[in-house]
């Protein structure tokens, strides 16, 4: 029955496309992508640099990229690693690492169960080969699917899942609503499984195992399907500005979606401010009859989707879900899918979005130590730094009997965004001396200044203890001495 399914490649080659940059202003700017100076002069003008750093990577290929840093960078901070023992392009979190992930998951969950209302529910991680409904929404993903046979029968295969999608919607299929109850959101943190090519794999840009909040919004219609795909539009936008990742604005929509929603379409873009590279088609090529994209950029200029939003008109009527309208009959449901982003790829990119500066830094609640005391001498001054209380805010003491300047090496390699020294002047007196690594300058601050500064910075955020010991002495090396 696979072989009767077409591959991406194939799906495409019949398709016509057209580009053009949507302005603010409403006014579309051709872009002619076979003329590569021509389209590189009219992004200059009026892109953004993440837009023509995006241009560049997607959709005007041809330039080698380097190997993107973060890969080095992610096992030196003993944050993660490519495990071994398993599949390529499956990694292995280390203690630091698995702090950074369930942060960014708890904010995810946040966002989509109290900022945007949607019930959580679960579902298993693989699904029946056989059933036409599973196999009929693999499409062209069937070249990229893992697959898992039964021992009492060879013969029966399930596909591991590559979305959340599979679950719920045998889930909502089974579901009785009426129009009154629409739309529905429905959030699933799921693990997800696509076997990317080797070539493809790189750190956690891109991976075989990975793990995204997935949103999905079932609407009665498609005027209120529009009114809940800008509203998460805006909701993104907003959540991925921010994280202080810089990115670029991208549509993909088929020509008639694109005319009847071109007025909504550009509410979007004035909200974001800045210019959408819209790559338009004449025809359907998946269930998506809109797509916005956010294109994070790392520090090589290439690019990795985060964020989407996705307006489908198909699925609905493959798992026939159906809602009652005002006379009792049953209509298919059009579907917003949307994804806040892998964990994995939002961990790449905040690496890469640090690595861009000149003194690498992450966002102060991702950092796995906000704050690091170090005792100029350890008999002296380390019983004091041990009986300093800091509430709510990840630190530690450098406790190690090694000399002053190389435990403020290792602070800086570590990227430990606020360091405090301890002597006799800070044990006599009333204020630290606090370096800020992110503003490479030193502060004068109390304890309590201190920590209700960085508290007021993180409020708004997840917060999580400390992973490893509070004494550095006493933590494990997973990756080598740094």
């Amino acid at each position: 029955m696979e072989n009767k399914l077409k591959n991406r490649e194939e799906i495409v080659k019949d398709i016509n496309k057209d580009y053009f940059l949507l302005l603010p202003s409403g006014e579309e700017i051709e872009l002619n992508l076979s003329k590569r100076e021509e389209v590189l002069n009219i992004l200059e003008k009026y892109g953004y640099p993440e837009l023509i750093d995006y241009v560049k990577a997607e959709e005007l290929p041809g330039e080698v990229k380097a190997e993107a840093p973060s890969i080095k960078e992610m096992k030196r901070l003993e944050l993660c690693d490519n495990e071994n023992a398993s599949d390529s392009g499956n990694h292995r979190m280390y203690p630091n690492g698995q702090l950074m992930f369930n942060l960014i998951r708890d904010w995810q969950e946040k966002i989509a169960k109290y900022d945007l209302g949607a019930m959580e529910i679960g579902s298993p991680l693989f699904y029946n080969k056989a059933d036409e409904q599973i196999l009929a929404q693999c499409g062209s993903f069937h070249e990229r699917h893992y697959s898992v046979r039964v021992p009492d029968d060879p013969n029966k295969e399930f596909i591991l899942r590559f979305a959340a999608d599979f679950g719920l919607f045998k889930m909502v299929q089974q579901a009785q609503f009426s129009y009154r109850q629409l739309p529905l959101r429905f959030f699933e943190y799921s693990e997800n499984f696509r076997y990317e090519k080797s070539g493809e794999l790189s750190g956690l840009k891109r991976d075989r195992f990975f793990h995204m909040a997935d949103i999905h919004c079932f609407c009665k219609d498609e005027e209120q399907a529009i009114i809940e795909y800008k509203d998460i539009c805006r909701k993104y936008e907003d959540l991925n500005s921010g994280m202080g990742i810089k990115y670029a604005n991208v549509l993909r929509v088929v020509d008639k979606f694109y005319e009847k929603y071109k007025a909504d379409l550009l509410e979007i873009v004035r909200y974001a401010n800045r210019p959408l590279f819209v790559e338009r088609l004449d025809k359907m090529k998946h269930y998506w009859a809109m797509k916005h994209e956010w294109q994070s950029i790392d520090s090589v200029h290439g690019n990795q989707q985060l964020s989407t939003v996705q307006f489908d008109v198909k699925e609905g009527k493959v798992y026939n879900i159906v809602y009652a309208d005002e006379n009792g009959e049953k209509k298919n449901c059009i579907i917003i899918h949307s994804s806040v982003g892998a964990i994995e790829r939002c961990m790449y990119a905040i690496l890469e979005e640090a690595l861009k500066l000149d003194r690498p830094v992450l966002p102060l609640w991702l950092s796995p130590v906000q704050l690091r005391i170090i005792p100029v001498n350890n008999d002296a001054h380390l019983s004091f730094c041990k009986e300093l209380e800091f509430n709510g805010i990840r630190y530690d003491i450098d406790d190690r009997n090694e000399k002053l300047g190389k435990k403020m090496v290792r602070a800086r390699q570590e990227w430990i965004p606020f360091v405090i020294v301890v002597g006799e002047n800070e044990i006599n007196g009333a204020k630290f001396k606090v370096n800020d690594r992110r503003n490479n300058c030193v502060l004068e601050m109390s304890k309590d200044e201190l920590e209700n500064f960085i508290k007021k910075e993180i409020a708004n955020y997840p917060y999580r203890p400390l992973a490893l010991s509070k004494y550095i002495s006493k933590r494990p090396s997973f990756y080598g001495a740094i």
